[in-house]
């Protein structure tokens, strides 16, 4: 491993699994100290089981396992007081915070006209308003440094482009590249970087789901929605025709915009979306 975040400490919102899991081990791998931050609960509108204590503390383990620190909380992102005690719990006991990655985030379908204001409202919480509450509590930290810093923010392909049963889900993506860009700009002059990452569908718990399956599709019967037969479905959406990435290949990009290879990189939305976007 070529250590391209030896020494750097390195705050995960929804670490516990799928991409946040991912990246806490990617960026342990190549030297950084993790704080790995999850709900490990369930949210009203989610269709599909959200990670819990054992996922966390899986995660722990794997960190653990490359040698590294971490120090594991649960907290909810949409609970600023919460969420920025966590942080600082985790800043005491490892020592300084030089990378952020805002990860945290859910997925729930429905038409506009028919989504209720819970759905929308949680999804904000969650997705965008989230991915504020933990930049607002990290950058002091940061800054403590005095050597600059980055921050990746989790949106998606959807963060520019529409997508029928996720006007919600849109809506919260296309705003995390706004508030990307309003970082990067506040932030320019204290050298620190404020970057997104905009997946295509990814191969974690999000999109392998019922409800998920029957959103690509409604045309089959329940027993008949599977990874393998949606898979074309799901290619369809990129034009590189893959179904779906791997949690890596997010994490890599993340690792890179993280690291000083990327040193002068930032208000950039980068996709890794098999060029879903290029259309």
């Amino acid at each position: 491993m070529l250590k391209r975040v030896e020494g750097k400490t390195a705050l995960i919102t929804g670490a516990a699994r799928g991409q946040g899991r991912s990246h806490a081990i990617r960026l342990a791998e190549e030297g950084a100290d993790i704080i790995a931050l999850d709900l490990c609960g369930p949210l009203s509108t989610v269709p599909y089981e959200l990670s819990s204590p054992a996922d966390l503390q899986e995660t722990v383990r794997l960190v653990e396992a490359t040698g590294r620190r971490i120090y594991g909380a649960q907290a909810d992102v949409r609970d600023f007081d919460e969420l920025q005690h966590a942080i600082e719990q985790g800043v005491a006991e490892l020592g300084g915070l030089d990378i952020v990655v805002a990860n945290a985030g859910i997925m729930s379908f429905g038409a506009a006209e028919k989504l209720t204001s819970e759905y929308w409202s949680q999804m904000i919480d969650v997705n965008l308003t989230g991915v504020w509450h933990t930049a607002k509590a990290a950058i002091p930290h940061i800054r403590a440094g005095g050597n600059g810093g980055s921050m990746v923010l989790t949106s998606s392909a959807m963060g520019v482009r529409p997508a029928q049963n996720l006007i919600h889900y849109t809506a919260a993506k296309h705003g995390v590249i706004g508030v990307m860009r309003n970082l990067a700009l506040e932030l320019a002059n204290e050298r620190i970087r404020v970057n997104v990452v905009m997946p295509t569908c990814v191969d974690t718990d999000m999109i392998h789901n019922d409800a998920c399956y029957e959103l690509f599709g409604p045309d089959l019967p329940k027993a008949e929605r599977s990874r393998d037969s949606l898979s074309g479905r799901f290619a369809s959406l990129n034009t590189m025709e893959i179904p779906w990435i791997e949690p890596l290949d997010v994490s890599n990009a993340v690792l890179w915009l993280a690291s000083d290879e990327a040193r002068y990189v930032t208000g950039v939305a980068l996709p890794i979306d098999g060029g879903q976007t290029a259309r």
